[in-house]
């Protein structure tokens, strides 16, 4: 995209959509990835694509995963979001081809990371991850994955196998334009800490976690 220098005295239209700024080489404990960067000029965010190989266009593994400071960067077992970008990032690597596009601004299901921090409060009190939202007068899931779906046309990616646990995801690429020939689960045990929140992930937010039968024993 070039920039609208526009006409002498009148304001430059400003852009829109996706833009593609770097592609720099990451090298990382899971293998040697390109970072390829992009600005929504929409929304303001940074957004990063982890590639892996020549990805060609059909039935790419692909993550789409979350912005989640305090699981991706702090280790918490508040949830499986870390342990996730993990193992998502290791399939990449051993399928030989892939990408991982890690969606900044989608804290805490897009509500922001205070607000986040807020509901986990509420939550060790005794509410559930959907109940906290809404106790704070603020929507369940408010994530958009349209700059998702613009990352990956941008990548030449017209089909995905991917990773998720939630037909939300699927559903979005597909109202985007984007097939998904297989839906990969990406399944971590759990622990003690996050039983409760990934129980209602299942029962309440849809998603497939048939794992969790094997641990009915923890309240």
């Amino acid at each position: 995209m070039t920039e609208n220098i526009g006409v002498i005295g009148k304001k430059s239209a400003q852009r829109t959509g996706v833009e593609r700024v770097v592609n720099a080489p990451l090298p990382t404990v899971y293998g040697q990835f390109r970072a390829v960067g992009y600005l929504d000029h929409d929304r303001g965010d940074e957004q990063v694509a982890l590639v892996y190989g020549d990805i060609g266009t059909d039935d790419v593994l692909t993550r789409l995963h979350s912005e989640c400071l305090t699981g991706d960067a702090f280790g918490s077992q508040h949830c499986e979001c870390g342990d996730q970008l993990a193992s998502a990032l290791r399939a990449v690597a051993a399928e030989g081809r892939g990408v991982v596009v890690y969606l900044r601004g989608h804290e805490g299901r897009g509500i922001g990371l205070l607000a986040k921090l807020r509901a986990m409060a509420l939550q060790a009190e005794g509410l559930d991850t959907v109940e906290a939202n809404l106790a704070l007068g603020l929507p369940v899931d408010a994530r958009d994955y349209g700059v998702a779906a613009e990352i990956l046309r941008d990548l030449g990616v017209a089909s995905v196998r991917l990773m998720s646990n939630n037909p939300r995801k699927r559903e979005a690429l597909l109202r985007h334009g984007i097939e998904v020939a297989e839906q990969v689960p990406l399944l971590i045990p759990p622990c003690e800490n996050n039983i409760t929140y990934l129980r209602t992930k299942r029962e309440r937010l849809d998603h497939h976690l048939p794992h969790l039968d094997a641990v009915a024993h923890w309240s």
